[in-house]
């Protein structure tokens, strides 16, 4: 247990208040987990509590929050009226522990814990609820759903990590209220999915998504997956929908990106479908680009997430083309960003189809013995040694400085004096009005 968060419970029961740890830590510990932190609920009002720790900063106010040294300690309250399906119109501080309970979202969250003895209070059935494996609202489930929609993938996530089921009236709130999760802000949506993605269960979380009616609101162009065939030849496995659950049951702590790239690597498929000799999907790659994009902008991802996401999609069917590649392809391919999760997505994607995984054995092999130096060298030239040499600027610089860096790459060149001759080459070659120097 947290020494620090039993020296503040100790500190606030010393000076006449209650003190409870509270929420997930209580449920971890209960489970055997090591909790990720320690929460606080005492019958002391912020001012009260900023008086016994002179370092503590109130984090929220109005909620009666402030952090000591890294634990949150909340004053009981109770709330009531949430017009904005997120917020409470308001919130009484309270001095019964009760009220402050029945004011959260899942009675596996509504435990407490004396931190000295160890003493569980439970006025909700949390604990006969972790005995049996169920996450169930506290009290009415719709009203919980009302007052913050965002506990409908909450209680997603909690059974998804915790190996749970979600109980049956609490599901079934979450069926008729589904649609409210359009009302949840982007940036919490996407926060609540990249905790299902990433936290060891992202097969189960999307499986319940979908059985909750949620996977239709927040992810349309995922959920659309289900029913699209694919050839058999290549994905024995049946739709794009399995394999992309099979892919998800197969990661191991992946990146949010990679993720991300599992997800929504094959998500240009639905729209590209089509029957001809066999079942096809051309320009599944670029389509499924847009719409990747598209998604992660509703989501309020960061850029650089959405780089990776889309160099993910964008490359996820190179491998399968590695035995014609020219070796500066190989290695232009090998020196991409993050290479490891292109990788990794790649296995994935061939464990949960045809099973054959030659091309990613080969190409770990390369990446992993391959110095940084080999993959991108020191260039041989520039564009200013091309103007040094009396070229004007123009669209063929590009097309001479790619040809000598694959020459390069290959060997074909190993000196400043070679690699302008094939600059000069292609510029002759290509560049039109502007091939002689000036």
């Amino acid at each position: 247990m947290n020494q620090r968060a039993r020296q503040i419970t100790g500190r606030l029961k010393e000076n006449g208040y209650y003190a409870y740890l509270v929420g997930g830590c209580v449920r971890d510990l209960l489970l055997g987990r090591e909790p990720s932190d320690y929460d606080v609920a005492t019958s002391a009002r912020p001012e009260q509590v900023i008086e016994l720790f002179p370092g503590a900063a109130v984090v929220g106010a109005h909620f009666g929050v402030a952090l000591v040294d890294g634990v949150e300690v909340a004053t009981f309250r109770s709330e009531r009226n949430y017009s904005d399906g997120r917020h409470p119109d308001y919130v009484a501080f309270e001095t019964d522990v009760r009220k402050d309970v029945a004011r959260r979202d899942f009675t596996i969250n509504a435990l407490l814990m004396d931190a000295e003895s160890g003493e569980v209070f439970d006025y909700v059935g949390g604990r006969e609820d972790l005995r049996l494996g169920l996450v169930r609202a506290i009290g009415d489930p719709d009203a919980r759903f009302r007052e913050d929609r965002l506990r409908m993938l909450r209680a997603v996530r909690f059974a998804a990590r915790l190996g749970f089921e979600i109980e049956p009236e609490t599901s079934a709130a979450i069926r008729r209220l589904s649609g409210l999760a359009r009302d949840v802000s982007a940036e919490r949506t996407r926060d609540e999915l990249v905790r299902i993605l990433t936290e060891g269960a992202a097969r189960r979380g999307f499986e319940l998504l979908d059985e909750c009616g949620l996977l239709p609101v927040i992810l349309p162009e995922v959920a659309a997956f289900k029913g699209v065939a694919q050839p058999p030849e290549f994905h024995p496995e049946g739709d794009v929908w399995t394999h992309v659950l099979l892919m998800l049951g197969a990661m191991r702590e992946p990146s949010p990106a990679l993720a991300f790239g599992v997800v929504l690597h094959d998500v240009g498929k639905p729209g590209t479908f089509r029957i001809a000799e066999r079942i096809r999907f051309d320009g599944h790659v670029e389509l499924g680009r847009e719409i990747s994009t598209d998604i992660l902008t509703r989501l309020r991802c960061s850029k650089e997430e959405m780089r990776r996401v889309d160099d993910l999609v964008a490359n996820h069917m190179r491998f399968k083309d590695v035995d014609k590649m020219r070796e500066s392809t190989i290695l232009r391919f090998l020196r991409l960003p993050h290479f490891e999760e292109h990788l990794e997505l790649h296995r994935l994607d061939c464990l949960a189809s045809h099973g054959r995984l030659d091309h990613y054995e080969a190409m770990k092999a390369r990446w992993e013995r391959t110095p940084p130096e080999v993959l991108k060298p020191p260039p041989l030239l520039t564009g200013d040694d091309l103007l040094a040499a009396g070229y004007s600027p123009c669209p063929a610089f590009k097309q001479a400085l790619a040809a000598v860096e694959d020459a390069q790459l290959e060997g074909r060149v190993r000196s400043p004096e070679e690699a302008l001759a094939v600059a000069l080459e292609v510029m002759e070659r290509t560049a039109g009005p502007f091939r002689f120097p000036v």
